[in-house]
């Protein structure tokens, strides 16, 4: 305003002096006087008019679908992983979600890895597509972690200036969200190369990004053992989030296809399930809850489970997998059950070295095979003792003991259990170097729900733990 008038007051200013100058030069002229006036008045609304005109306001913008995409493992062994991920994407991709609007998280260390004998290629089934080709890769490696997710998902620009591209949700009220998530989990926890993330910090941040408006609706499709422990009576059904579950919350998820020629598994029973669905179904009349119904009916290795306000499970898929009619070609591959060889997550490190001596005929070779084979049961069982060692002396009941290293309690102290699953990582196994160490972290979860107090819980892995002497419990 101030700005305004003060170009206002200069325009009568100057207006003014050519109005003076002009009447001395010519009194007798009043008519071209009269024309002078009316046209520094004119001139004078002109530019008021350059200040005070309204801006047009823009038209409403058409809603938006948005993905989020994270392969929350590393190694080659966990080959699957990244292969699932890759392979939503170009679900999404063929069914016309722009690549600006798909942000991927992958530690990207299996397409072109030494053990990988078709470098640069992932494929997640027998005889199947390339599916890493053209995907868009955000954040890789380190970057890989539980906050870059979620300040991605949250927005924060800010937060990841300088990490990988920076790119985050820009999603507004009007728009979808779909988020795939693919790793190990564990009781209220998904894991990440170097990390985990907490049921009750993801809850948090869901609730946030409900409170700002960041969406319209939000979907998640989460493989990974006990999956189902990060959203059992913890997600609302008022947030407008639809969730589902590779397992429930006390069980594995399954890997798939063990391909002989890579040694390791293509793919995850669950993943496989939906994005086999996904491309052969019109995701413009299929609804999520029939998707969900039929990767349930065919996902029996473990209980897919659907968590939230199940009102969305009305919606269409194409509402958040995109709109677009290209079924995915099938180049004249036959298609295998993904049951057929399926194993519980945790046994893929050992199901692989099995399958290679099966069809090792060197005596040396399968020697070493067997030798690792050894090793890794040896680490395991070493695992197990320590924790059987902290539960004894915490309780110092050997009836006590037993229940808790075999029962399955419900979680519900989420402070207890997150304090003692850090300080186990600190001080015992480093759980992203000893993911075997996911498997028992029912542990901590009944000494939580025991009553026993945490800190004599601390102070016994104090007392019975070397930090970090163990790594690749696998």
């Amino acid at each position: 305003m101030r700005s305004s008038a003060y170009v206002t007051l200069l325009a009568f200013v100057f207006v003014s002096c050519s109005v003076l100058s002009v009447a001395a030069l010519s009194k007798s002229n009043h008519k071209f006087l009269g024309r002078i006036v009316s046209r520094a008045e004119e001139t004078v609304q002109n530019i008021e008019s350059l200040f005070h005109k309204e801006k047009p306001k823009n038209a409403t913008a058409a809603p938006k679908q948005w993905a989020v995409l994270v392969a929350g493992s590393n190694g080659y062994y966990n080959y699957r992983h990244q292969a699932d991920v890759c392979h939503a994407y170009q679900v999404l991709r063929r069914h016309g979600i722009p690549e600006e609007n798909i942000i991927t998280l992958m530690y990207d260390d299996i397409a072109n890895s030494t053990e990988n004998p078709t470098k640069g290629i992932i494929i997640n089934a027998p005889n199947g597509e390339d599916v890493y080709k053209g995907v868009k890769k955000d954040y890789v490696g380190k970057d890989v972690t539980p906050e870059t997710f979620l300040k991605v998902i949250s927005g924060d620009v800010r937060g990841l200036k300088g990490v990988g591209t920076g790119r985050v949700l820009q999603s507004g009220p009007a728009d979808n969200i779909f988020i795939n998530f693919v790793d190990h989990g564990a009781p209220g926890l998904l894991a990440f190369p170097s990390s985990e993330l907490h049921a009750r910090t993801l809850q948090d941040t869901l609730l946030d990004m409900y409170q700002r408006k960041q969406f319209a609706k939000l979907v998640l499709y989460i493989e990974a053992c006990e999956s189902g422990s990060m959203f059992e009576d913890l997600l609302s059904d008022n947030l407008n989030i639809f969730v589902t579950t590779a397992a429930n919350a006390h069980e594995h998820s399954f890997a798939c296809y063990f391909d002989s020629d890579r040694d390791t598994y293509l793919g995850d029973v669950y993943s496989v399930m939906w994005m086999e669905d996904s491309e052969k179904e019109d995701l413009t009349k299929e609804t999520l809850f029939r998707q969900f119904s039929i990767v349930r009916k065919e996902t029996n290795t473990s209980h897919v489970q659907e968590y939230g306000d199940l009102t969305i499970g009305k919606m269409k898929v194409g509402e958040f997998q995109g709109k677009g009619k290209a079924p995915m070609a099938s180049n004249g591959r036959k298609r295998v059950s993904p049951l057929l060889d399926a194993v519980p997550s945790g046994d893929v490190p050992l199901e692989i070295l099995r399958h290679k001596l099966r069809k090792m005929n060197s005596s040396p070779e399968s020697a070493e095979i067997q030798r690792k084979i050894r090793g890794i049961e040896k680490k395991r069982q070493h695992l197990k003792d320590t924790l059987r060692k902290i539960v004894l002396k915490a309780t110092e009941d050997e009836t006590k003991t037993e229940f808790i290293i075999t029962g399955r309690l419900k979680l519900t102290n989420f402070s207890c259990y997150e304090e003692l699953v850090n300080a186990f990582s600190q001080r015992c196994f480093h759980l992203s170097k000893n993911e075997y160490a996911y498997r028992h972290l029912f542990v901590l979860v009944n000494m939580c729900q025991s009553s026993i107090p945490k800190e004599v819980v601390i102070r016994a892995m104090d007392e019975v733990c070397v930090p970090h002497k163990f790594t690749g419990i696998i």
